[in-house]
């Protein structure tokens, strides 16, 4: 069975946030998770997009598959590195700040 993969790494924003929008598209067809991420109202829809578009682009170019026989097969993310940023705060105290990234693979596979 062929699949088209893609990956974005390094993604600044946290995997939770991620985690929420890729539960709304998993199991769906193309075209319907890509009117999802262009209709939900979260900053995650953006860079879940391009990575849709990249990954039905692979599809197409890479393994011959029917872009329209498409579905969202497994998505899935992982924690990045955190950049630790410090922020001053009152009487000479520091106050840590936890900056997530995450790493964002999606899986798409054609429908039998």
């Amino acid at each position: 069975m062929a699949e088209s993969r893609a990956y974005l790494n390094y993604v600044r924003i946290s995997p939770r946030k991620v985690q929420i929008v890729l539960d709304l598209i998993r199991n769906k067809p193309v075209d319907l998770a890509m009117a999802i991420l262009k209709h939900t109202p979260k900053a995650a829809c953006e860079p879940l997009e391009k990575l849709l578009k990249s990954a039905m682009a692979n599809a197409e170019n890479n393994h011959n598959m029917d872009v329209s026989n498409l579905y969202v097969a497994e998505c899935f993310v992982c924690q990045g590195p955190t950049l630790k940023r410090i922020r001053p705060r009152a009487q000479g105290r520091a106050f840590r700040i936890n900056k997530h990234t995450s790493h964002i693979t999606l899986v798409l596979k054609e429908k039998e």
